[in-house]
């Protein structure tokens, strides 16, 4: 059987990631090879949180005898006082949100969760649950959603669809590999890109020797404090080197002529491995990631298609409907409850000028499967 999904949105406009991910639920996808993305699954209901003038919600849910519901609890019984869908995805991304003085971007994810799991204990079943990008702009927001999850037994997957993109070249780390460094680079805002970055990395090093281990340090470094730190061997210039090298629109010239602003994300991790993730704007627009290996460098583009249909979305749909076709999370929340832990305090530590913030909060241990 399809499952039937609830698809609950921030705001659904061109281009939106209720758009890029929703969309596709409802249309497929052409993919970049010549092949094609069918969804196995369907979307049955419709909330949206707010509703722009260049909203594309309305069109779509006639177009697709979607019914569009004003609370997330409608949404998921379909007007009814059962539980009626299968899965629920939550799209807190995109809209008229404030940010606070950290410059963090206040989506209402937790918000999102919240109803949705006061719906489940109203009907008294759950079902699996998918929450766009990072699980909130805080750490206490992004850890009572973890832990209320497991409590309720909810299968819950998160993040982006970074580590299920396209590598080039092809890249995947073997199972407890002895990794000696790593780097990621990214691009873009700080806080909504700088995620993605983490994600680039996270997905990669969680594969090193014993697993993840947990994050027990982390420092924003930015403007020249970022060269000075390579400089003085806090994160590899080959690494940096070696993953610019992958990819083909990298600009000529010198780096730190080349980038105005730079940002580095540095993490002490609780087996003792420093890892590091550059913003570097004028640079590079793509996310790319460099690691050493026994001794080898081995380096990576995270290759995002650039323009519609984002196909790179697909890909993540794909390890959506899985988890919603099997019950069980494609791969582990706890990826993704780390780098929203990182990322906010990378955000108050840049709040802070730079300054470097113990984290024994951020002791999240897990393993990934083949």
């Amino acid at each position: 059987m399809r499952p039937k999904i609830a698809a609950v949105v921030t705001e659904y406009r061109i281009n939106s990631h209720a758009d890029v991910i929703v969309t596709k639920f409802l249309e497929g996808c052409d993919m970049p090879d010549g092949g094609r993305w069918e969804p196995q699954g369907d979307i049955v209901s419709l909330y949206t949180d707010q509703v722009p003038a260049n909203d594309m919600s309305r069109e779509m849910a006639k177009k697709h005898n979607v019914p569009l519901f004003d609370t997330i609890h409608g949404a998921l019984t379909l007007g009814t006082e059962t539980l009626a869908v299968d899965g629920v995805l939550l799209i807190g991304e995109h809209g008229n949100y404030p940010y606070n003085e950290k410059g963090q971007h206040l989506y209402p994810r937790r918000r999102f969760f919240e109803e949705t799991v006061k719906t489940f204990q109203f009907c008294g079943r759950v079902v699996p649950v998918f929450n766009d990008k990072h699980l909130s702009y805080s750490w206490e927001n992004a850890k009572w959603m973890y832990e209320t999850a497991r409590q309720m037994h909810i299968p819950f997957m998160a993040g982006s669809s970074l580590p299920v993109t396209w590598r080039k070249p092809p890249l995947e780390l073997p199972l407890d590999c002895a990794l000696e460094d790593a780097l990621a680079v990214g691009y873009g805002d700080v806080e909504a890109y700088g995620f993605h970055a983490l994600e680039t990395l996270q997905c990669m090093i969680e594969r090193r020797r014993g697993g993840e281990s947990g994050v027990k340090a982390v420092q924003c470094l930015m403007g020249d404090e970022v060269w000075q730190a390579g400089d003085a061997g806090r994160w590899s210039w080959k690494l940096l080197q070696a993953a610019l090298a992958t990819d083909p629109k990298s600009q000529a010239g010198d780096v730190r002529a080349n980038v105005k602003e730079p940002v580095a994300f540095m993490m002490e991790h609780g087996d003792g491995l420093q890892s590091c993730v550059l913003m570097l704007n004028g640079q590079t627009s793509e996310f790319l990631f460099a690691c050493k290996l026994k001794g080898q460098i081995l380096a990576t583009d995270f290759w995002l298609q650039d323009g519609r249909p984002f196909a790179h979305f697909a890909r993540l749909n794909d390890a959506i409907q899985k988890m919603f076709l099997t019950g069980k999370p494609t791969y582990p929340v706890e990826r993704t409850l780390l780098t929203t832990g990182v990322l906010a305090f990378l955000m108050e530590s840049k709040f802070q000028g730079g300054k470097r913030l113990e984290t024994p909060e951020l002791a999240v241990k897990y393993r990934v499967e083949g």
